[in-house]
């Protein structure tokens, strides 16, 4: 396999804290050697694990960018006992365009892994953290959000895995971000996500939803911001105690807690995010787009939960996930 042509102008060993970029050459009309400067900081203090934290894997979410620039603003080498690779920007194209794939190739960099040296340029930024930056991590978090086109409940997520230890550990990890809502998510397709990539490398992994529409709240903000921390003294890296507070658990224990458009039209909510439903309450109806007069199509709860994610937008396309409906488990 040939090398990828991503190179760090930091060290990733060396104590201290380094300010640098990943750096991908891309010859483009505007300039013909220049390359895409992906923002990187690296904080080292002696032996100990090592934490890679990322934010905008897609482009137009943002709750993991501010909480990732703030600690690396913040966060300097004698707090800890490691390394912390930090990149707040990890598809940085996308992040710049503010959309959800790269504006560069139109590549999901989230289904694009493990990547290829030799590929677009999201498929080589996807090579270079499945080759190169995972296999240096202990703990992976990746920061998501519902971008603008879905609104989550702020939750931190961890994913039902073959290895009972590992997935214990990554639960653990989950629970000390301890986000307002913590999920066991069951996704709707994992071919090519990160996700994926990191957990078969056999690395503790951390994500979340904290919110959505294209922006980021005070509150998604705040959660954010101190579930990083939180992350970091859980893994041992930080000195402190873990800043707990109640949590709600949530489980999508089928493929049927995804609800899907089967028309195009309007959108009338008929169930706020975080409220609870039974198994055939309608969650939404869709109205026609181009005429009155029309009755509108009810979306039943095809089980009993709380509404954890929601079309965003006003109009839905068909096959578009209209809804999310989780199992509470535990409050506390």
């Amino acid at each position: 396999m040939p090398a990828n042509p991503i190179a760090a102008t930091i060290p990733f060993d060396r104590d201290g804290k380094h300010h640098g970029f990943l750096r991908l050459p891309h010859s483009r009309n505007e300039s013909a050697w220049g390359a895409i400067m992906i923002p990187v900081t690296v904080v080292c203090n002696g032996a100990g694990p090592t934490a890679l934290m990322t934010g905008a894997n897609h482009g137009d979410e943002y709750e993991g960018p501010i909480a990732l620039q703030a600690l690396a603003h913040e966060l300097q080498p004698e707090e800890i006992s490691g390394r912390v690779i930090i990149v707040p920007y990890m598809n940085y194209p996308a992040f710049r365009a503010g959309t959800r794939v790269s504006p560069i190739d139109t590549v999901n960099l989230n289904r694009a892994f493990p990547g290829a040296p030799d590929g677009t340029a999201t498929q080589k930024i996807a090579d270079y953290f499945a080759r190169t930056l995972v296999p240096m991590a202990d703990l992976v978090l990746d920061f998501h959000s519902g971008g603008k086109t879905l609104d989550f409940l702020p939750f931190a997520c961890a994913h039902y895995l073959e290895s009972d230890s590992q997935q214990a550990a990554c639960v653990a990890a989950v629970e000390a971000f301890n986000a307002p809502y913590t999920l066991m998510l069951r996704e709707i397709d994992n071919v090519g996500m990160y996700d994926t990539t990191v957990e078969a490398q056999g690395k503790v992994f951390v994500t979340t939803e904290l919110g959505g529409g294209g922006t980021a709240s005070a509150r998604s903000a705040r959660i954010a911001r101190r579930g990083v921390r939180n992350v970091l003294i859980h893994a041992g890296i930080l000195g402190g105690t873990v800043d707990h507070a109640p949590s709600v658990m949530l489980d999508m224990p089928g493929d049927d807690c995804y609800h899907f458009a089967l028309s195009e039209g309007l959108v009338e909510p008929l169930v706020d995010l975080g409220e609870t439903v039974e198994a055939g309450t309608p969650l939404a109806r869709i109205w026609p787009p181009d005429r009155t007069g029309l009755m509108p199509i009810e979306v039943p709860a095809q089980r009993s939960g709380v509404l954890a994610a929601r079309h965003f937008p006003g109009l839905v396309q068909t096959g578009d996930c209209l809804a999310v409906v989780a199992e509470v488990l535990t409050r506390g």
